[in-house]
């Protein structure tokens, strides 16, 4: 073993055995929200059936590579909830030490060792810790594109290309990637045969595009994804918003804005080569996920993590040694508090740990009625209709009968049921701070409607009077809720 790879397998042993003690408590958390609807299905089609295209879910156009390496982890380890937690966690400390590496190359010329500042920042960061065990793209995507950027900041371009073709394979959007440090390679330094190299991703996503189309009859998979992801975001009004909730995602939120002061303090550091090819790809992922995506969803912003994690670390080094120290402290704090403190305005519960309450709320529910009400037929919404329908899904032993799926939880929608198949109702809180939860802030209700289609859920007293359902049982918390409803004698 070579004496540059030892220390490098010792940094990646000890954040994995870190991650791994840090997550112990969730190992065996049932699937939330995508992991449960989307990417577990997938996996399982691939693990069971060997289908790469899904037949259990709706097909879509994120490439396969996540759900078969899920379906790898199985077929070694056996299929369960903490194998799969695991074999995440074990990509998230690859992205750990991928993050440090390159912090170390950008910050070579700045003092206050800043590489351990970024990789602490990204270890204390909400989004990180959530992200570090679920089931999803956009943290292995962040792994490939910081091993991607390393490497290319080495001039190990074969090697950078093949990792750019990995991560095009994990997530569609990655391909913002390779295009930069192509267009890097061809317009700036004139390395017309290094830059070719970059075809390689493209035809590798390509080939999955032409698969799915074949097999789907779509290019994106199904026509709703296309429309949702494509048609719909292509408006300037929805990709202002959504410029605009990354920037607050990356800059502001968490004590990020410490770190944004910081940074601006400090930009003169931040110069050269290297920030300037890394600065281009975190901008250029962050503006295809901008134009492309109808959830706007913040996990999408990962990718920029390693980025701009390292800039607000190197940044400090322009202050004097006190306030460098106090402002890493305080961005540290303030990250790890957001893990467990939920902002005053609408977020995805997969920020932070108001995942878990969403998660233990469902899981509650589904036990009790498989234990109370054993062949009722029960109508709700996604994803709980889901969670009571797949065992895997690790919320019930047995699939309980679903009759009834709503949209959403509008009283149009509970209407539109037909309310002779159905014996349960279940309604849940679905959007943080306006479903009833706190802080319940009237003045964006109107915004979250207008711009991210939010609708007001129906009241106990409208369900009762319109749909003839009352409450008989609710679980609450921290602001989260559950309830279910029987018909009215």
């Amino acid at each position: 073993m070579s004496s540059k790879a030892r220390p490098t397998l010792i940094f990646f042993a000890i954040f994995t055995i870190v991650e791994i003690a840090m997550h112990l408590p969730y190992l065996q958390l049932p699937y939330h929200w995508d992991e449960l609807g989307q990417f577990i299905p997938a996996s399982l089609d691939i693990f069971q059936k060997g289908a790469w295209i899904p037949v259990s879910t709706l097909p879509n156009v994120h490439p396969p590579a996540v759900m078969a390496y899920l379906a790898l982890a199985w077929k070694i380890f056996g299929y369960s909830i903490p194998a799969t937690r695991v074999a995440m966690i074990v990509v998230a400390s690859a992205g750990l030490l991928f993050s440090f590496l390159l912090a170390i190359r950008l910050s070579q010329k700045t003092v206050g060792a800043p590489a351990f500042a970024a990789v602490i920042f990204m270890m204390a960061s909400p989004m990180f810790y959530t992200q570090s065990m679920m089931a999803q793209l956009d943290m292995p995507a962040m792994v490939l594109t910081a091993l991607a950027l390393l490497l290319f900041l080495e001039n190990r371009f074969a090697w950078c290309a093949a990792a750019c073709t990995v991560l095009v394979l994990v997530k569609e959007t990655g391909i913002s990637t390779p295009f930069v440090l192509a267009a890097w390679l061809w317009i700036y330094e004139k390395r017309r045969r290094e830059a070719l190299y970059f075809l390689a991703p493209a035809i590798a996503l390509g080939a999955w595009l032409i698969a799915l189309h074949h097999g789907t009859g779509h290019w994106l998979g199904n026509s709703e994804f296309a429309k949702y992801n494509v048609g719909d975001s292509l408006q300037p009004a929805h990709i202002a918003m959504t410029l605009e909730r990354r920037i607050y995602f990356l800059f502001v939120s968490d004590g990020l804005w410490i770190g944004a002061i910081v940074l601006w303090i400090g930009s003169r550091v931040l110069r050269g080569r290297d920030w300037t090819i890394a600065f281009l790809v975190a901008g250029a992922q962050i503006l295809l996920v901008s134009i492309f995506g109808g959830a706007s969803l913040d996990r999408y912003s990962m990718p920029a993590f390693p980025v701009v994690f390292a800039a607000m670390a190197a940044a400090g080094s322009a202050l004097p040694q006190s306030w460098r120290w106090t402002t890493q402290f305080a961005m540290t704090f303030a990250l790890a508090l957001g893990l467990f403190v939920n902002p005053p305005y609408p977020f995805s519960f997969e920020n932070n740990l108001a995942m878990v309450d969403f998660v233990e709320l469902q899981r509650q529910a589904a036990a009790y009625l498989e234990d109370h009400a054993p062949g009722k037929r029960i109508a709700s919404a996604w994803p709980f209709v889901d969670a009571v329908g797949r065992p895997e899904a690790g919320y019930v032993h047995h699939p309980l009968k679903v009759t009834g799926r709503a949209e959403d939880f509008r009283l149009t929608s509970i209407a539109d049921l037909d309310r002779s198949q159905i014996d349960v109702l279940v309604v849940f809180s679905r959007t943080w701070g306006l479903d009833g939860g706190t802080p319940n802030l009237m003045l964006l209700r109107e915004y979250v409607r207008r711009n991210w289609g939010w609708n007001t859920p129906a009241t106990p007293e409208q369900i009762r009077a319109g749909f003839g359902f009352v409450p008989v049982l609710k679980w609450t918390r921290r602001g989260q809720w559950i309830e279910i409803y029987l018909p009215e004698r």
